[in-house]
């Protein structure tokens, strides 16, 4: 199947932009001795902006190419149901 680019993926883009950064203040904040909480609640945080971002890109996914190949020929929608199944396991 070939890849397409969604109205969603700048926003995921933008989203992780937002994470890496998250990311590296939370990397100086353990290099500067700051306590496990405050580690704690922004790894969380780290983990819950990645969360996002991949169940905004799966949704995309389901919504645009599955919906699309299931209107193709039959060939591809069994792409695309392989394709599918393979992409719940990262749910």
């Amino acid at each position: 199947m070939a890849h397409v680019v969604h109205e969603t993926h700048q926003d995921i883009v933008n989203r992780l932009k937002r994470v890496e950064g998250h990311l590296r203040k939370t990397i100086a904040m353990i290099e500067g001795g700051r306590t496990c909480l405050d580690l704690a609640q922004q790894l969380h945080a780290i983990e819950k902006a990645v969360a996002a971002a991949k169940k905004t890109l799966i949704h995309d996914h389901i919504d645009h190419c599955l919906a699309h190949a299931a209107e193709g020929d039959p060939s591809e929608a069994r792409t695309a149901m392989a394709e599918f199944k393979t992409i719940t396991k990262y749910l």
